[in-house]
């Protein structure tokens, strides 16, 4: 008697490509903090996140085509618009003003509380039931913040409150921006409507950026080929991120995606250092781990 073996049916298999696909976006939003720290030490703060989101915005437009306006939700347009341009604004503007580059691992770690605060606002507004354990999750995350900044493996409230007033302006962006992500995410999930508007909002936060370069005192963009090249890589990984993570969410395994991408901080860290030659200290790992686990508890308190 031949032993039943069970084939995959194409609907199954068309599934876990899916989800891989839109896992890919992980790597690719992974790998922005280094090469957008790169962008802005060439070009500078408002200059490179200017031109960055220029191109970015052109590319998404030609892969997706503008959206239809008139479908979306007026409080999806607007609002959900002007928080998205906002984050990417206070994103590329707090990573550029970074004093260091191992200061940059360190605002690119606070923009990783999203996931956690997204969870938390969205249990708040009611659009999500958790059990008590995401307050501890919670917790963790930005104890991990805390171990993140001390850099030492200590949890000193004292050294965190002055490694933040060494760059205030910096780390008030960043952790705006971790905020402010959160809060769009919430927007878009009751008024969305399987929109999506990041053609358009992604042209918003390129005029924003253009507007800061035109009233600021940064010098002239000086075009080299090495900072232009490295303009067009991360523009495309910001146009594939989006398509592949659109991919998956409509036809992949949105459990499975969600879970892959709270290890963004981790490979992000890791793509970082090695992009930006900088090796974080084994308390900045510990509070790397205490971030991405925190966020992990979150999402499982509010698994049914």
């Amino acid at each position: 008697m031949t032993p039943h073996t069970h084939t995959p049916s194409p609907t199954d298999a068309d599934t876990r490509r899916a989800t891989l696909i839109g896992l890919c976006a992980v790597l690719c939003w992974s790998a922005m903090v280094g090469l957008m720290r790169s962008v802005t030490e060439a070009l500078g703060p408002a200059g490179g996140g200017a031109l960055l989101f220029t191109t970015s915005a052109l590319l998404v437009t030609l892969a997706r085509g503008w959206p239809r306006l008139r479908d979306f939700h007026p409080v999806y347009l607007v609002g959900g618009g002007a928080l998205f341009v906002a984050y990417e604004a206070c994103l590329a503007l707090s990573i550029g003003y970074a004093h260091t580059r191992a200061q940059s691992l360190e605002l690119g770690m606070i923009n990783y509380l999203w996931p956690c605060l997204t969870l938390v606002l969205a249990v708040l507004c009611g659009q999500a039931r958790a059990s008590a354990w995401i307050w501890p999750g919670a917790l963790l995350s930005l104890a991990g913040i805390v171990w993140v900044l001390n850099g030492d493996g200590s949890a000193s409230i004292t050294r965190f409150v002055a490694n933040l007033q060494d760059n205030p302006v910096a780390y008030t962006l960043a952790f705006i921006a971790a905020g402010l992500w959160a809060c769009y995410s919430v927007l878009t999930r009751r008024y969305g409507r399987g929109q999506n508007g990041v053609p358009v909002f992604l042209w918003g936060a390129a005029l924003v950026l253009w507007i800061k370069y035109g009233l600021s005192a940064e010098p002239a963009l000086h075009m080299t080929p090495g900072a232009l090249a490295e303009v067009a890589l991360l523009s495309l990984l910001t146009a594939t991120g989006y398509s592949c993570w659109n991919h998956g969410v409509q036809h992949g395994n949105i459990a499975v995606m969600a879970a892959g991408s709270y290890f963004t901080p981790v490979l992000s860290v890791l793509l970082a250092s090695l992009w930006l030659r900088t090796q974080p200290t084994l308390g900045f790992w510990q509070g790397v781990i205490m971030v991405t686990a925190g966020s992990l508890i979150c999402w499982r308190a509010t698994r049914r």
